[in-house]
């Protein structure tokens, strides 16, 4: 029964790495095994909404119950579904609900990332319209003019217009869809430091 339930484990496995986008991070976390209480530091090395993938000296058993603390993310639930060198992978167990608020953290923290990186970068701020692409939570890639850009988003002149507050993400940078309009969508930027950011810096315009 248990090698059963475990070949049951690494299934659905395959279906949440379909499901989820993982996210390569390097985070410090620890984890707990229940089935024989023990407890090790280890490092996770990517994060979806669905799993995650740890590095560790302490490998549990496949289809092993564990509770695994991730800093900045909090506690999550899962079962070890593959094991390798040095580390395993593992498939949360949880809600709904706690999956979306995993997803928005994801993206919080990939945007933080990646707006710190470009405010080290200094590039001459353009004020010409242009044209830019966007890749929806799907991994569609919708492309559109750039009719408005400012702080804290960005208007597009589009055909395509995903459903009012659908994440994508724009030039590395995270949003959400805010509103629709004539033309098309406004996305507005999610996890900024809007005192530090320059209108625009981040859009990288393709001009013709």
């Amino acid at each position: 029964m248990a090698m059963k339930d475990a070949g049951s484990v690494v299934a659905n496995a395959g279906a949440e790495r379909r499901r989820f986008r993982r996210v390569r991070v390097d985070l410090p976390g620890r984890l707990f095994i229940p089935a024989d209480s023990r407890e090790a530091r280890c490092t996770i090395l990517d994060l979806s909404p669905g799993g995650a993938a740890v590095a560790s000296e302490t490998i549990p058993e496949a289809g092993a119950s564990v509770v695994l603390y991730i800093d900045s993310f909090g506690r999550f639930e899962g079962n070890v579904v593959r094991r390798d060198d040095g580390g395993f992978g593992l498939a949360f167990v949880c809600t709904p609900s706690k999956r979306e608020r995993t997803a928005e953290q994801l993206i919080l923290f990939l945007n933080k990332s990646l707006v710190e990186d470009t405010l080290l970068r200094r590039h001459e701020r353009s004020h010409q319209k242009g044209f830019a692409k966007f890749t929806r939570a799907d991994g569609q890639i919708i492309h559109g003019e750039v009719t408005d850009i400012s702080v804290s988003g960005v208007s597009l002149k589009t055909d395509i217009r995903p459903p009012v507050g659908e994440f994508v993400l724009i030039a590395q940078i995270a949003g959400r869809v805010a509103r629709h309009h004539a033309g098309g969508i406004a996305i507005e930027f999610v996890g900024q430091d809007r005192n530090h950011t320059e209108p625009g810096r981040h859009i990288n315009l393709v001009r013709h």
